[in-house]
């Protein structure tokens, strides 16, 4: 059976500035992002001849493929489910590129979340199956639907606050490091989290994503080509993506297993294609849309066992230099929200070695994208 384990790499990556409010359209930031990924790798945009994005991205590969100057493209694809189809985008190019589909592949996701409409203020069009069942009565947001799985977990394992308060300071003070972090040198400590306001108990302030203007992208070419490219590439050594049986999105409650998420479900596919283990990650970045993700994803994800993610927090174990170095930009919470794409290209820089907050001698990084939906992740190697 033919295999995706380093057969592909990630050699080019670029971001445009975060911030709450951005000037450029998403186009514009879209194109900004991919142009920067492409000179960062050394390739002419005439060579790109595969896209691949979220459902929910804005600008599609047609205009995306017309301002930068594509060729002909081969493979196009998109992923559902918002921030869990982070990581399956590069996925998706991976198996093109490795399949001969295409050569060239480009990955992105633009956003104004920052300055754009807020969508979860119309409740009217928020009506779709399972929302119908649930949003009439009061979950009008992603906020409060993970909030009722974060107070089972709570009430379930005896995990606390501050064990979501341990998520948000590692990722804030990786933030502190990263001058391009819309939370750079804005220290976060325990009294401002326990007295903030709550947003929906039992997550308050703090145990939310930033909301953000921004765009990211990544190129994808054969393990082979990538040993010209401009940069150290950094291989894709396994990609899976999760939807386990009977789930039910973010409200996932009358599944027989409520915290038992789609991380699960990818987690298994991810280490049966990859030649390390959990204990072999040097660091990771774990989706982070709410501190609570970060617990479950930590038990799906096999660092630690059921109902243990909230102790795994302690004693500095999320910061550089404990057990699992975690969102070393700062994360959704704290670097820039951009429906995951920032932690992809995070992973990149852990593995080249220019973090601004470096983990020394990273071989191997784990990133996820959103828990509580359908959901992805990826195994990314420098060897």
């Amino acid at each position: 059976m033919a295999s995706l384990k380093d057969a592909t790499a990630i050699v080019g990556i670029g971001q445009t500035p975060f911030a709450k409010q951005l000037p450029e359209s998403e186009k514009a930031l879209a194109c900004r992002a991919i142009l920067s990924a492409l000179d960062d790798a050394g390739i002419a945009p005439a060579e790109v001849d595969a896209f691949a994005s979220y459902t929910m991205e804005e600008t599609d590969e047609v205009e995306v493929a017309k301002a930068v100057g594509a060729g002909d493209v081969t493979f196009f694809s998109k992923v559902g489910y918002g921030g869990g189809g982070s990581c399956a985008t590069v996925g998706h190019l991976a198996a093109a590129v490795a399949t001969g589909q295409a050569s060239v592949g480009v990955a992105w996701r633009s956003r104004k979340r920052g300055s754009g409409p807020r969508p979860w203020r119309n409740t009217a069009v928020q009506l779709p199956t399972p929302a119908q069942w649930t949003r009439p009565f009061g979950l009008l947001r992603p906020a409060d639907e993970i909030a009722m799985l974060t107070r089972r977990y709570l009430h379930e394992y005896g995990a606390t606050r501050d064990h979501l308060f341990n998520v948000a300071l590692a990722c804030r003070n990786r933030a502190n490091q990263n001058p391009a972090a819309i939370m750079y040198e804005r220290p976060l400590t325990r009294d401002m989290y326990m007295t903030s306001r709550w947003i929906s108990e039992p997550l308050c302030l703090f145990d939310n994503c930033l909301e953000t203007d921004g765009a990211l992208a990544c190129v994808v070419v054969s393990a082979e080509r990538a040993r010209d490219c401009r940069r150290v590439p950094v291989y894709v050594h396994s990609v899976a993506q999760g939807l386990p049986a009977q789930h039910h999105g973010m409200v996932n409650y009358w599944n027989d297993d409520p915290l038992s998420g789609p991380a699960w479900t990818a987690a298994r596919q991810l280490w049966k294609q990859s030649d390390v283990a959990p204990e072999d990650v040097d660091v990771a970045q774990i989706y982070d849309a709410f501190t609570a993700l970060i617990p479950l994803s930590l038990e799906g994800y096999g660092f630690c066992a059921r109902g243990e993610g909230g102790a795994f927090t302690e004693g500095g174990a999320l910061e550089i230099g404990g057990r699992l170095p975690l969102n070393t930009a700062g994360g959704g919470l704290s670097e820039a929200y951009v429906h995951g794409f920032n932690l992809i290209t995070e992973g990149v820089k852990q593995l080249r070695g220019t973090s601004t907050a470096q983990v020394p001698d990273a071989a191997t990084c784990l990133v996820t994208a959103g828990e509580g939906v359908p959901t992805s992740a990826l195994l990314l190697r420098t060897t």
